[in-house]
């Protein structure tokens, strides 16, 4: 018995010879890594040695050496030495903004906070606790007050403007056209409104692909396989010039509705031979006994295949959600500047910072950066979950 708090207090110390056997077969494992073979050694060796060349050049360049300030004669002086992040400070409001007015900006930033909050309560509850009416009511509501706030347009309670908004704002409350709508906020709109408007055209496209019914078989192939015989900006460009041309005259959709249904049709495409993927490694067996204890066809799609079919293809499906996101940089095309477009727009109208562009595409990769990969790391959570679950 008096050994036993001498135990206790061993047992919770830590076991140094534990940390050193880790340390010891962490070592082992990276030298035979990167040293197992002759070929390993010799690719270790020469990505050492490209990083002792360019590193350091790097760091003098983007931090060294480089320009802070918004001073285009400092970013002059320090060409070709040093990099010109006062750019990003001259130009972050066009950049982040894009064509947004000015003086309305707070809205666009609002949309944007409004946005990712939701984005990221909603991924959150969605793989917690599952979806619920309740979130689909705060999505709505959301929604509501986005296009209120981008657009201006009141609606019925158009009366309120004078009265209202504009003695509480300080400033008019003034409305402003999709074609000014720009930079992050539309770059995160239209790959959420698209993903969301994808999703389940895609799922009834995979059903239909492995449906034994031959028409809806072959009106799903046939839509897959043109829709992904054809590049995005050519959808685009007809969505957008074209399918207006065989409305009836004087009725055009909105520009920016007439994009989110070709991406949407695009990415729909795309997405469904992933999910037909998924429902083909279910087996068969698991049909047939879901129609042995009387479910029906949805029913089983609904509680046997889909979930586990899901399951198996999230990395596929998460890759082809970053596609969406990234895949909105091409509607400049459109005449919509979205986060590439209004560094482009930014660029082009200021000969001072014109030579320091390569900045500006460094920043622009870095927001994309940054989003992509919250998007896999979130990918690989659901996913870790599901293993334990």
């Amino acid at each position: 018995m008096a050994n036993e708090p001498n135990q206790q207090a061993t047992s919770g110390r830590a076991n140094p010879n534990a940390n050193q056997g880790f340390l010891k077969t962490f070592a082992k494992s990276a030298v035979t890594s990167l040293f197992g073979s002759p070929f390993n050694a010799v690719c270790t060796l020469a990505f050492i040695w490209l990083l002792t060349q360019f590193v350091p050049s790097l760091i003098s360049w983007g931090y060294t050496h480089a320009v802070f300030a918004a001073d285009p004669q400092a970013c002059q002086d320090a060409r070709g030495v040093g990099a010109c992040w006062g750019l990003i400070r001259a130009k972050y409001s066009v950049i982040l903004w894009g064509r947004y007015p000015f003086e309305q900006q707070w809205r666009a930033q609002l949309t944007t906070v409004l946005l990712l909050l939701l984005i990221f309560r909603s991924s959150i509850l969605s793989a917690t606790t599952g979806l619920r009416k309740s979130l689909a009511l705060e999505w709505l509501v959301v929604l509501i007050v986005i296009y209120v706030l981008m657009s201006g347009h009141l609606g019925p309670l158009e009366f309120l403007r004078s009265s209202v908004f504009n003695p509480m704002l300080g400033k008019p409350f003034t409305v402003v056209s999709t074609d000014l709508w720009g930079g992050l906020p539309l770059t995160i709109l239209l790959s959420f409104i698209c993903i969301v408007l994808a999703a389940p055209i895609a799922l009834f496209l995979a059903l239909a692909r492995v449906s034994e019914m031959p028409l809806f078989n072959v009106l799903s192939k046939t839509y897959i396989e043109v829709v992904r015989g054809v590049p995005l900006i050519s959808v685009l460009f007809m969505a957008s010039y074209m399918f207006p041309l065989l409305l009836p005259s004087g009725y055009s959709p909105d520009v920016l509705i007439r994009v989110i249904l070709g991406i949407t049709l695009f990415a729909a495409a795309y997405l469904a031979e992933i999910v037909r993927a998924g429902i083909q490694t279910v087996p068969k067996s698991q049909r047939e006994a879901a129609v042995s204890i009387g479910l029906g066809y949805w029913h089983t799609q609904y509680l046997i295949v889909l979930p586990q079919a899901i399951k198996v293809v999230i990395p596929g499906i998460m890759n082809s959600f970053i596609s969406i996101f990234k895949d909105t940089s091409l509607i400049t095309i459109v005449s919509l500047y979205e986060l590439t477009g209004s560094l482009t727009l930014a660029m082009s109208g200021d000969a001072l910072w014109l030579p320091y562009k390569l900045e500006g595409y460094l920043f622009i990769t870095f927001v994309y950066f940054v989003f992509c990969f919250a998007m896999s790391r979130y990918s690989l959570w659901i996913e870790r979950r599901l293993k334990r679950a």
